[in-house]
């Protein structure tokens, strides 16, 4: 049987890993293909193979999962996505779900 002290002990060392949340990239009828891809090579760090498969789900379903990240870093993609849209004067735009 475990004494308090030990008890007291694994309470403080357990741990939770932070909640992770997938990044989505959304269709849109004006966003260039070419522009989609070069979003998810350079923001999302996918080779050319990789980014042309999320673009043509992107295409068909709607939706691409461009990556799985903690909260902090999901928002930040989100932004990065929308700043670099709107600079390049499309509409694109990533949400991000909890997983």
């Amino acid at each position: 049987m475990a004494t308090n002290i030990e008890l007291e002990l694994l309470q403080e060392t357990s741990f939770k890993y932070p909640k992770k949340y997938k990044v989505y990239l959304l269709n849109d009828d004006y966003t260039s293909m070419e522009f989609v891809i070069d979003i998810l090579m350079t923001l999302f760090h996918k080779t050319y193979q990789e980014a042309e498969n999320i673009m043509l789900e992107v295409h068909k379903r709607e939706r691409g999962l461009c990556g799985v990240y903690t909260y902090e870093i999901a928002e930040t993609k989100v932004m990065q996505v929308s700043k670099r849209a709107r600079d390049h004067g499309f509409p694109l735009k990533a949400i991000m779900e909890e997983e």
